[in-house]
C-alpha cells in the first residue's frame, strides 16, 4: 500500500523574463551575464519577504509562500525593483518579468511541489503583461483589502492545459507591456498628414513614435484617429511605435481618406502604398501587413524588393475567400447583400456578425467598439465594395517573387481567415518563417499570449 502523500495549502508565485529568446538571439553573452547580475538581486528577495525558491530553471522563477499577502507583496517588490534596474538601460535591453500568483493545495517533498496549483500559476505568468502581475481569482479573495494595491478585473481566461477557465486579475500600476511614456497619448503622439495618388484620390497617413522606419500597410477597417485610441488597435499602433518611427495609413474608402472612389482592387492599394512611402520620405523599411493587407505587402515587395528589408505578414491570405472555395463565396455573397442593407443602420446586430468572426473573444467594450467603429470607418456601399475586392484578391502568382525575409504569423483558430490559407502564403515565399500564433481572434486583443508572442518574434526577426 502507498504511502500517504504529504500535502500542504501554499500561495505560488511563477515568472519568467518577456521576450528572453529574442534576446538570447541577439546577444547570448550579453543576455546571459545580465539574466545573472538580476537575479543577484531579485533572487535573495524571495526569503525577505518569507519564500522559498523551488526553481530557477533558464530565465524562470518558481517561489512557494505560507501567505498570499507575502508572495504578491515580494512580486510587487521584484516589479519595482526591476523597473528600476531597468531605467538606464537601453530599450532592447530590457529585462522585464511577466507574474503569476496562485494558491493551491500541493503535493510536497523536500525539494519540490507539484500540483494543479503551480500550473495555473504557471499559466497566468504566460498571460501577464511584460512586467506585469496576473493572480487567479482565489488569490485575489485572500489579499482584498489588505495591500494597498488596485485591480483590474480581466474576466474569465482560457488557460493552456486548465480544463476549467480561471478568472483574473491584473494589478493595476505594475509594469506593462509598454513603457509609460508609450501608454500616455500625451508624451507620444501621431502626426497626421496626407498626400494624393496619380489618380487623384486623397490618403491620410500617420507618423508616431521614434527609431527606424516601419511601414504598416492598410487594411479594411482603419481609422487613423480611432485606432489610436481604440481599446481594439491602441495596444497594436502603440507597440509598433514603441521601437520604430510607425508610418501607417488609411487606404481609399476608409477612415480619414477619401470614402467616395472610383477603383478599389490589389493594383489600387498597391499605389496607395507606393504614395505615401514616397510622401514619407522613407527609402527602404521593414514593411507589416495585416489581414488583407497581407496581399498588399507582398505584391509591393515583389515590385520594389530593393525597398524592402524585411516583410511581416499576419492573418492574412494570398488567395480571397471568393476564390478559395464555393462555400467561401456563397458566404461573402449574403454578407455583401447584408452589409448593403445594414451597415449603417443605428442597430448594431449587422455589423455584430463581422465582429464575432474577427474577434470572437472581445470584451462587451471591445465588441462595443468594433461595432461603432465599422459604421465610422466606411459607408455600406464602400463596405460591400471592400468584401468584393478582397475576396477576390489573388498574389499566388506572387509569391515565388518575393526574395525580402518574410515572417508569416497566423492564428490557429481564426475565425475570420482560416489557418491553413495562412500557413500556404508562407509555403509560396520562399524560405519564409512560419509561425502559428495560439487563439481564435483574426486580431489578437492585448491580454492574450498571442499578443507578446506576435511581438516578441516581430522584434526577434527584425534584430537578424
Amino acid at each position: 500500500m502507498p504511502e500517504p502523500q504529504s500535502r500542504k495549502l501554499v500561495a505560488i508565485l511563477a515568472a519568467d523574463i518577456a521576450g528572453y529568446s529574442a534576446l538570447m538571439g541577439s546577444n547570448e553573452a550579453r543576455t546571459v551575464s545580465d539574466l545573472k547580475a538580476h537575479q543577484a538581486v531579485v533572487l535573495p528577495m524571495l526569503g525577505q519577504f518569507g519564500g522559498r525558491l523551488i526553481d530557477t530553471a533558464g530565465d524562470g522563477i518558481l517561489a512557494e509562500f505560507s501567505s498570499v499577502v507575502s508572495a504578491l507583496e515580494c512580486a510587487v517588490a521584484i516589479q519595482n525593483t526591476m523597473a528600476q534596474r531597468n531605467a538606464p538601460l537601453e530599450q532592447s535591453r530590457r529585462m522585464q518579468f511577466r507574474m503569476g500568483v496562485n494558491i493551491g493545495d500541493v503535493i510536497y517533498d523536500a525539494e519540490r511541489i507539484y500540483g494543479e496549483g503551480i500550473n495555473i500559476a504557471a499559466r497566468l505568468e504566460g498571460i501577464a503583461e511584460p512586467g506585469g502581475i496576473y493572480v487567479s481569482r482565489q488569490a485575489y479573495d485572500q489579499v482584498e483589502g489588505k495591500l494597498a494595491l488596485s485591480f483590474r478585473k480581466l474576466g474569465p481566461q482560457t488557460l493552456k492545459n486548465i480544463v476549467k477557465p480561471v478568472e483574473v486579475f491584473a494589478v493595476e500600476g505594475i509594469g506593462g507591456s509598454l513603457d509609460v511614456a508609450a501608454l500616455d497619448p500625451a508624451k507620444m503622439k501621431q502626426e497626421i498628414k496626407y498626400c494624393r495618388t496619380p489618380g487623384g484620390v486623397r490618403l491620410a497617413y500617420a507618423i508616431a513614435g521614434s527609431g527606424r522606419p516601419l511601414v504598416k500597410s492598410a487594411n479594411w477597417m482603419n481609422h487613423l484617429e480611432y485606432d489610436w485610441e481604440s481599446p481594439v488597435w491602441r495596444h497594436v499602433v502603440r507597440g509598433l511605435a514603441r521601437d520604430h518611427t510607425l508610418i501607417r495609413y488609411d487606404a481609399r474608402g476608409n477612415g480619414m481618406s477619401d470614402w467616395e472612389v472610383e477603383t478599389l482592387s490589389l493594383d489600387a492599394w498597391v499605389r496607395d502604398l507606393e504614395t505615401v512611402v514616397d510622401s514619407a520620405g522613407v527609402d527602404r523599411f521593414p514593411l507589416l501587413g495585416i489581414s488583407q493587407g497581407c496581399a498588399i505587402s507582398v505584391a509591393y515587395a515583389a515590385r520594389h524588393p530593393e525597398r524592402v528589408s524585411h516583410l511581416i505578414l499576419y492573418g492574412g491570405f494570398a488567395l480571397g475567400g471568393a476564390k478559395r472555395s464555393p462555400r467561401e463565396k456563397e458566404l461573402l455573397d449574403a454578407m455583401k447583400t447584408i452589409t448593403r442593407l445594414g451597415w449603417g443602420s443605428d442597430n448594431p446586430a449587422f455589423r455584430q456578425m463581422f465582429t464575432g468572426q474577427f474577434m470572437p473573444g472581445a470584451t462587451q467594450e471591445q465588441a462595443d467598439f468594433f461595432n461603432e467603429l465599422q459604421r465610422r470607418t466606411t459607408s455600406p456601399e464602400c463596405a460591400a465594395r471592400y468584401l468584393e475586392a478582397a475576396g477576390n484578391l489573388d498574389v499566388t502568382e506572387l509569391l515565388s517573387k518575393v526574395t525580402t525575409p518574410t515572417l508569416v504569423m497566423h492564428a490557429r483558430g481564426d475565425a475570420r481567415v482560416p489557418f491553413e490559407a495562412g500557413r500556404a502564403l508562407a509555403a509560396g515565399i520562399p524560405g519564409a518563417r512560419f509561425i502559428p500564433l495560439q487563439g481564435q481572434n483574426h486580431l489578437f486583443l492585448e491580454h492574450e499570449p498571442a499578443s507578446e508572442r506576435f511581438f516578441e518574434e516581430m522584434r526577434f526577426f527584425l534584430s537578424r
